[in-house]
């Protein structure tokens, strides 16, 4: 791993647990906060679970998912992850954020900005094979393999099978 991916990753993450352990803190006011979509998420799950449960899960999934990025393992599904956490949280406080005053809308901005920027590093950290190939070209070069090896299999059959043909012939 390089130097770069050593210092990023749990500086990026960082951020990540960071809020996650807030929310986790504070999980009646995360569950009022994203208490529409919890609602639904609730309403959808076989088992009954209250909003403040869910809103927990969200908060221990992003921390989870960040000390995996922090730690450089299963850093991709980590990153996506938090995407995901980072993207319903951003949409959810931009929308209930406050607009009434110049202040406020300028924080809103501001946090709104932010977030999108951290969603932006997720979703490069989500990208980043660490140099190594990614499971679409590992696929493609398995199936080019295949076929080579099928083709060489092939040749020679037929030679054999035309130097059979050619011996019963012969004899």
């Amino acid at each position: 791993m390089s130097i770069v991916r050593v210092i990023a990753r749990p500086m990026l993450a960082a951020s990540f647990i960071l809020s996650g352990i807030d929310r986790l803190r504070h999980a009646e006011q995360t569950a009022e906060q994203l208490s529409g979509v919890l609602s639904r998420v609730s309403d959808a799950l076989p088992v009954a679970a209250s909003e403040k449960t869910l809103a927990r899960v969200v908060a221990g999934t992003q921390i989870g998912a960040g000390v995996l990025l922090a730690s450089g393992k299963f850093s991709r599904g980590a990153a996506m992850l938090l995407t995901l956490t980072t993207g319903l949280s951003t949409f959810v406080e931009y929308r209930s954020a406050d607009s009434l005053t110049k202040e406020a809308k300028s924080h809103r901005r501001s946090q709104l900005i932010k977030n999108i920027s951290l969603l932006g590093g997720a979703l490069l950290a989500s990208v980043d094979t660490a140099g190594k190939p990614g499971l679409g070209w590992q696929a493609e070069h398995l199936i080019k393999s295949g076929k080579k090896s099928t083709k060489k299999q092939l040749k020679k059959a037929d030679a054999g099978v035309r130097a059979l043909a050619h011996d019963v012939k012969g004899h």
